[in-house]
């Protein structure tokens, strides 16, 4: 609960920094509303809408309602997607609103000592460091190397916690070992004709949980012909702090960042992961107030580019890549395709492999419901999405879901999981799939 105080704090912060320009730009038109997934499965709360939340939003800048839980409540329940920026004629930049409303909450009401401390050590003890994620990774390999994962689920020890997390573990990734997460490149050669040089954004995740995906990607890179610069000094991309209310540590991983990439001389600059190439392109307005910063965070968004637009542009899906005769289904990543532009690409790579029959999905679009970590801090609404969804990944008779983030690829096993398909239906990020297609294109040639 917010007391008085920290509701007209929070009054006076709307009034002062949210953008009141882009609040009028929307014109209630209702073109976002089929997008947006809460308004869907909400049963059409006109509240859990991007129309209906910019309106809350801006009744909270003109005082004609108080921002009490109930508006808290509105904005924590978006996902944060974005669906509704590409149809929105005038153009609204809402997720821009959304984060800085989320932040103006955030800092200025008081959390419990719990939540504080909960916060603290994720946002400011955990990501931030490289080292730390590590260690945090490497000990989940240990559970799942040491035998301790089997003696936790055959003796139901699971079950002590909430279903998100019981169900999260089941479909958690193999672990790299300790010394395989610390032995990472800062240079690789093309294996072709130099065409390219680029900057590999490795993140935090990426390098750690999902550091198999991350080697595909870069033997990608040097396949299609690319040299690679992976600079050691560059941080988390600050997504999970700009999305939860943590404006100004988002902004000190960016300026990280961008000291760490802006003197390497290449190209472009590559992600694999939509949630963090839709953050890092958004630099530039994360930073567009800070005289410093502003020009070099321009220069450091307009030199991303996600690795399945940079294949495409290298000619790779004309290659001779091949896989066993099978469906695949791709669901997009939302901060790729709605804030990257990028939705073609992966499937003019997906469609250029033989033997596969490639099947569109029902409103592929349309988020999974994984959204960072809103399934776990929302998991009602997220595994309602998420049962909407699998129903429309079944009607594809897929055997193979692709996907291009990190959290989108555990959500479809979750879905999976949930479905009972596991073991007849997988989930796979693109990079992963692509490097398969590679080895069996060269094992039956």
């Amino acid at each position: 609960m917010t007391t008085v105080k920290e509701r007209e704090q929070i009054q006076q912060q709307f009034k002062e920094r949210m953008d009141e320009d882009e609040l009028l730009n929307c014109m209630r038109c209702g073109f976002c509303l089929p997008t947006c997934p809460t308004y869907i499965e909400s049963g059409f709360q006109e509240s859990h809408s991007p129309r209906g939340r910019i309106a809350v939003m801006k009744a909270v800048v003109d005082g004609v309602i108080e921002p009490d839980e109930d508006v808290e409540r509105s904005l924590n329940m978006c996902l944060g997607c974005r669906a509704c920026e590409p149809v929105c004629p005038s153009g609204v930049n809402y997720g821009h609103l959304l984060e800085e409303a989320r932040d103006i909450i955030n800092q200025n009401k008081k959390h419990s000592l719990p939540v504080k401390a909960l916060r603290k050590t994720v946002f400011e003890g955990l990501f931030p460091h490289q080292n730390r994620m590590r260690t945090l990774t490497g000990l989940m390999g240990f559970y799942q190397r040491s035998g301790l994962q089997s003696v936790v689920r055959s003796t139901g020890m699971m079950k002590l916690f909430p279903d998100s997390l019981s169900s999260m573990e089941k479909i958690l990734p193999d672990i790299p070992t300790m010394k395989e997460m610390k032995n990472r490149p800062t240079y690789l050669p093309a294996q072709e004709t130099v065409k390219k040089r680029v900057a590999f954004f490795s993140g935090c995740l990426m390098d750690t949980m999902f550091m198999k995906t991350n080697d595909s990607t870069m033997k990608l890179l040097q396949l299609a012909g690319c040299e690679i610069v992976i600079p050691p000094d560059q941080a988390c991309c600050g997504a999970l702090h700009g999305h939860s209310g943590e404006k100004s540590k988002a902004k000190e991983l960016a300026k990280r960042n961008i000291s760490a990439f802006e003197e390497l001389q290449v190209d472009y600059i590559i992600t694999n992961a939509g949630g963090c190439g839709a953050f890092l392109i958004d630099y530039d307005h994360l930073l567009k107030d800070e005289t410093e910063w502003a020009e070099r965070a321009k220069q450091f968004s307009a030199k991303l580019k996600d690795i399945t637009s940079i294949l495409v542009d290298l000619q790779f899906h004309i290659k001779k890549l091949s896989l066993p005769a099978q469906i695949i289904t791709y669901q997009d990543s939302c901060h790729l395709r709605n804030v990257m532009k990028t939705s073609t690409e992966p499937r003019t790579l997906l469609k250029s492999i033989n033997n596969i029959e490639y099947r569109e999905m029902k409103n592929a679009d349309q988020c999974c419901g994984s959204a960072g970590i809103y399934n776990i801090v929302e998991s009602e609404m997220s595994m309602q999405i998420l049962d909407t969804k699998m129903k429309s990944t079944k009607a594809t008779e897929a055997k193979t879901i692709v996907t291009a983030n990190p959290g989108c690829l555990l959500q479809m096993k979750l879905g999976i999981e949930r479905e009972g398909l596991t073991g007849k239906v997988r989930a796979v990020h693109i990079a992963d799939l692509l490097i398969e297609a590679v080895q069996y294109s060269d094992t039956s040639s």
